[in-house]
């Protein structure tokens, strides 16, 4: 903890926390800084960064991930090279993982259709796919549905009848940058991927929870019990 403490300046005449008035480090946190230190630099970072992908609202903590899906193969097209196949790349999938769910209290939606959450085996714990179409391009299957991003995350409190909080991902830029080159290292990859997740944007007021519900159900799928596909709910 030395470098921490060198590069402190308390404000003076003002009682410090980590520093009594002779300038020696308080008990509670050196016993902090020796922890730092058992950690070193490259955990901390590490779990830095796993922290920016959690969302903490009243107990209950939001991951999200991109998840593998599968791109369907289109029908041939004639083009200036001659006959080709394409696929359709506009389908994304992410995973949902929610920690300390109360299942009679809680409801997790994305664009107010609530997830189909799977229990893992661990208590307060469960996880949720969603599909959704990510960009509308020239030829893809479903043509007449729209682009569903940004994904806006809402951990809905049945009890109180509101959203306690929630985040928006999107899939590209929130100010329509783009990008002409590589990121150069994992550094500016990590802040793209930061620029697309706003912790915040949840639906404000009260909630029509009976209307989540009936939403979900007809979302549901026997084909994909644990995926929420966004193609399925009525756009508009």
């Amino acid at each position: 903890m030395p470098d921490l403490v060198d590069a402190y300046r308390p404000t003076p005449r003002v009682y410090d926390e980590m520093l009594t008035a002779e300038g020696r480090v308080r008990e509670h946190w050196a016993h902090a800084g020796r922890v730092i230190d058992d950690l070193g630099l490259a955990e901390l970072l590490l779990r830095h960064q796993e922290t920016r992908r959690l969302l903490d609202d009243d107990g209950v903590s939001l991951e999200l991930r991109a998840a593998i899906e599968p791109w369907s193969v289109l029908g041939e097209e004639v083009s200036s090279a001659g006959t080709s196949r394409g696929v359709d790349s506009s389908v994304e999938r992410l995973q949902v993982r929610v920690d300390g769910l109360v299942d009679e209290r809680h409801l997790v939606t994305c664009n107010g259709v609530p997830l189909p959450l799977q229990a893992t085996g661990l208590r307060g714990r469960a996880v949720a796919g969603v599909r959704y179409r990510a960009w509308q391009p020239a030829s893809a299957l479903h043509p007449t549905i729209g682009v569903h991003s940004p994904l806006v995350f809402d951990v809905v409190d049945r009890w109180s009848l509101r959203s306690l909080g929630g985040c928006t991902y999107h899939v590209s830029h929130p100010g329509g940058r783009t990008y002409e080159r590589f990121p150069v290292n994992a550094n500016e990859a990590e802040a793209r991927r930061a620029s697309r997740f706003l912790a915040g944007g949840h639906t404000p007021g009260p909630v029509d929870v009976d209307q989540l519900i009936a939403a979900g159900r007809a979302a549901s799928s026997l084909e994909y019990p644990s995926t929420l596909d966004l193609r399925r709910v009525p756009q508009g």
